[in-house]
């Protein structure tokens, strides 16, 4: 490579080498403040990604990159260093990190600061994924449904949500605090055995129980593990907790069920599905005198006297009726005999009636159904028996259940209406006899909270005469009811707002048009935020979730109650309103809904303005549009808000309608036109003002459509700019005017030179250079034979990024021009550090030239102006000899216009040394 011709001079080699250390494989430099004079070490280039660069270009991108080190060091004392990290990019287009490392000097060693440049791009890639590694463990870790903590020389050190939520704390409650503190002391003898085990690094308990202590006091059954860890540096134990109580509570459940089948006073039989014993229970033995042991194996119509098949009963009353049977030396019992059905068979419960009271009975019923909450109301109304699952349910005691009244607990319909007494499950069966199943209601309970239960009733007794005494059974359905709700809610709402969501404006609006019969008109405004995606891309994405939270409250309280606000997904709004309105109110009511969404919005401390554009569209009775049709419908309106400058509404219309039809037909005809052949370039001549010798043409591209006929390009090429389609077109173009225009100075020789137009998006294309390279060594045609026109607009909208990529065209040899300046709101001034060559005058000035003083004298100006700063000058539009004299008189370069030729087929174009004037 070049080096710079200014020696680092020897005086600085042992300060360079103590910035060496610091910076492998570094590449050495200096920088002089007096004069500004740099120098390097060989590789400089191709850690700047300007591999090749000469010494002057390689001087300036140096000299820019370290502006912001050299600004920081003439304010820096002597010898003290200086670091900066700046992102370049090589000629593929991807972005590396070149880290300087400087040190300020004194004014008598040769240079004020030198330094060493360094690539940094693995380095910091690294750093970012070791910070997203810690970051998912620290979540998964803090999202964790375990508790996990850490203790380190008997100290909580740290502990997740999961474990503060276990223990009742807050963090700053539990931190450095003994860990003993939670351990109960009858579970800290086996702890402390477990853990002299832990060793090594990562050994591991096996998983074990232990009771912890609450900051209440109430004591929480865990299963855990401990593992031998480190926290910060040294060694500590990271324990992992699992709240076992549910599960404790089904183990001593399961035993009181145990104990309660082997204690009970009735026979309780389990029988398979053929009806062959596999259990009997002391009580059984008891009733027909026949032990266990010789029970089992046997069908249970054998052992009870009587023939007995446990299916048939099933049918019969509900599963529950009276039966005589007879015990082991043929005694009769009166035997009232239950029967449920169970996976591998049923359970029988047998009372035997002759010697137990009907109390016994009834608690017999009452084991029947020991899953349920159950109650046994009197022939008064009152509550005679309460199993301990309904005591549970009801959140109340058996002193305070049994023997009060009907009435003293409330009951509500799913509607939320008070069900009268005497519509009640209970005293509908109490009066009639009649079974209730399964029926919905909400009770409240005697400490004031709800439930929701299934509840079914059933007389006792079907024979007895009325009032009769009632078994009421019930199913606490709160949670599943609760679920079903949100799940329903989740279906139809947008999580975010909490507005509709895009299935419920739907349902809304298709309910709305087909209502029979419908009277009212109806009006949907589809909101849409204008650059919304800049919020979510330079501020983040919770800014912009909370911006759209704003967005939704405040479009509820700019609407009526009876109207539907929902949310369609992104930044895409709606609001459908009943109201009778006339085409004035609904425009007031949309400039309403756009000056509450302007007003500012305060997001974590910044004051933010948000605009929208606003379609409506509106129903009337008898329309018959669906739902989509009417949201298709008011979005097309909202689009042609945006397109007439945003912050605005727009009322739908069929043309409209078609217009965007058109819009969406053209577009997808437009991917397949290259390839059918049915986009194709016309020339224009470019003459010289001084000989008339045409110079140039102007390559401009045209489109047949076989149906439309010739599209305009003020139609089809904002349509490939807005699609995306505009770098594949452009590309065609590009390699399709470059062959015609190097064939035709093949055929008629002459250094003549071709324009081509470059639309905003292709200057953004990373692979724009690439592709020019690519156009002009197929073609043959010099690079010195191409310029490439930019609008004025275009190198606006982002500057920096527009002279890096006219630089690197300019690197290939191109010549570069700046098209319909005076339309936009640059300056020569602005564009003196642009690497232009031409300047090319709108032909809104050239129209007015020769009528109006005014402008002949902007055009002279701008004329002289681009002289003083080197660029030639092209006047756009020309058509009469009076706007081609006025030009050469003051001293225009070159015309293009109608005048000398309109845009025809590279075969029709004139001969080169046709003159311009006529």
């Amino acid at each position: 490579m070049d080096v710079d011709p200014e020696p680092l001079g020897a005086g600085l080699d042992h300060e360079f080498l103590d910035l060496a250390l610091a910076a492998h494989g570094a590449v050495q430099w200096s920088l002089r403040f007096a004069d500004g004079r740099t120098a390097w070490t060989s590789g400089m280039d191709v850690l700047l990604g300007v591999p090749g660069s000469g010494v002057e270009d390689l001087r300036t991108r140096l000299h820019q990159l370290l502006e912001p080190l050299t600004l920081s060091a003439r304010t820096t004392d002597a010898w003290q260093d200086l670091e900066l990290e700046q992102p370049v990019q090589d000629s593929n287009g991807e972005t590396r990190f070149v880290r300087f490392h400087a040190r300020r000097m004194g004014a008598d060693r040769g240079a004020d600061l030198i330094g060493v440049a360094s690539d940094v791009t693995k380095a910091r890639q690294d750093r970012q994924n070791l910070t997203d590694l810690a970051d998912r463990y620290r979540l998964l870790v803090e999202l964790s449904p375990d508790a996990i903590c850490v203790h380190q020389d008997g100290l909580v050190r740290y502990a997740n949500s999961s474990t503060l939520e276990m223990l009742s704390l807050r963090y700053d409650e539990l931190i450095g605090r003994p860990i003993t503190e939670f351990v109960r002391p009858r579970s800290l003898t086996a702890m402390y055995e477990r853990l002299r085990g832990l060793t090594a690094p990562g050994s591991r308990t096996k998983p074990s129980e232990a009771e912890l202590t609450r900051q209440d006091g109430k004591v929480v059954p865990v299963e855990l593990v401990s593992v031998r860890t480190s926290w910060e540096g040294y060694p500590a134990l990271q324990v992992i907790l699992r709240d076992i109580t549910t599960k404790k509570a089904a183990e001593a459940t399961l035993r009181y069920q145990a104990a309660l089948v082997q204690h009970v006073s009735n026979a309780i039989i389990a029988t398979d599905r053929e009806g062959v014993v596999t259990s009997w229970n002391p009580a059984a033995e008891a009733v027909y005198g026949v032990a266990s042991g010789k029970a089992f194996g046997r069908h249970v119509g054998d052992l009870v006297g009587a023939p007995l098949r446990p299916a048939d009963l099933l049918g019969a009353e509900g599963g529950v009726l009276e039966s005589l049977h007879r015990d082991v030396d043929g005694h009769a019992l009166r035997v009232r005999i239950s029967v449920a059905e169970m996976d591998d068979g049923f359970v029988l419960v047998c009372a035997d009636e002759t010697a137990r009271r009907r109390a016994e009975r009834h608690f017999a019923t009452v084991i029947d159904a020991l899953d349920e909450g159950v109650l046994v109301g009197g022939p008064d109304g009152t509550f005679e028996s309460a199993n301990p699952a309904a005591l549970r349910i009801l959140r109340t005691n058996r002193a305070e259940l049994v023997g009060s009244e009907l009435a003293s607990w409330p009951m509500f319909d799913e509607t939320g209406r008070v069900v009268p007494l005497d519509q009640r499950p209970s005293r509908v069966t109490q009066r009639t006899g009649r079974p209730v199943n399964s029926r919905v209601v909400r009770v409240q309970r005697g400490d004031g909270s709800s439930v929701w239960l299934a509840t079914t009733a059933r007389a006792l007794n079907p024979d007895d005469r009325p009032p009769h005494r009632v078994l009421v059974s019930f199913t606490d359905i709160t949670e599943s009811r609760a679920a079903r709700e949100r799940l329903e809610h989740e279906a139809t709402h947008d999580p975010l707002t909490g507005l509709a969501n895009r299935t419920m404006v739907l349902q809304h609006l298709e309910a709305t048009v087909r209502a029979d019969p419908r009277t009212r008109p109806m009006t949907v405004l589809f909101v849409d935020l204008d650059n919304f995606k800049l919020v979510n891309d330079s501020l983040g994405h919770g800014v912009g979730d909370e911006v759209l939270r704003n967005i939704g409250q405040r479009l509820v309280r700019a609407t009526s109650e009876g109207d539907l606000v929902g949310r369609l997904g992104g930044d895409e709004f709606v609001v459908a309103t009943h109201e009778e309105l006339d085409d004035e109110q609904r425009c007031v009511r949309a400039e309403h809904l756009l000056r509450t969404l302007t007003e500012p919005t305060h997001v974590e401390g910044i004051r933010l303005h948000v605009d929208a554009s606003v379609g409506i569209v509106v129903s009337a009775p008898g329309d018959d549009r669906s739902a989509q049709d009417l949201l298709r419908d008011a979005d097309v309106a909202m689009y042609r808000a945006k397109s007439e400058g945003r912050g605005r509404y727009a009322f739908f219309d069929v043309e409209l309608r078609e217009r965007v039809q058109r819009h969406m037909l053209l577009e997808q005809d437009l991917r397949n036109a290259a390839a059918l052949e049915q986009l194709w370039v016309a020339h224009q001549p470019v003459v010289d003002l001084r000989t008339g010798e045409m110079v140039a043409v102007e390559g401009l591209l045209r489109w047949d459509h076989p149906e439309h006929g010739t599209i305009s390009p003020g139609e089809f090429i904002p349509l490939a700019e807005e699609s995306d389609l505009i770098n594949n077109i452009g590309e065609f173009m590009l390699r399709t005017v470059t062959r015609e225009v190097a064939a035709l100075r093949q055929r008629h020789g002459g250094p003549l030179q071709l324009n081509a137009n470059l639309s905003p998006r292709q200057l953004g294309d990373p692979r724009l250079q690439s592709k020019v390279r690519a156009a002009l060594a197929e073609s043959g045609l010099p690079p010195g034979a191409l310029c490439l026109e930019v609008t004025e607009n275009a190198l606006m909208q982002d500057a920096t990024s527009a002279v890096r990529m006219l630089r690197a065209l300019r690197g290939l040899g191109v010549f570069l021009a700046i098209d319909d300046f005076g339309t936009g709101y640059s300056s020569l001034a602005q564009l003196r550090r642009l690497p232009l060559d031409t300047l090319k005058i709108d032909r809104s000035f050239i129209t007015d030239l020769g009528e109006s003083d005014d402008v002949e004298a902007i055009v002279t100006s701008i004329v002289a102006m681009a002289h003083a700063v080197g660029l030639s000058v092209v006047a756009e539009g020309v058509e009469t000899p009076r706007q081609l004299e006025i030009l050469r008189d003051i001293g225009c370069d070159q015309g293009q216009g109608y005048y000398f030729g309109k845009p025809v087929p590279v075969d029709r174009l004139p001969a080169r040394d046709r003159s311009a004037s006529r």
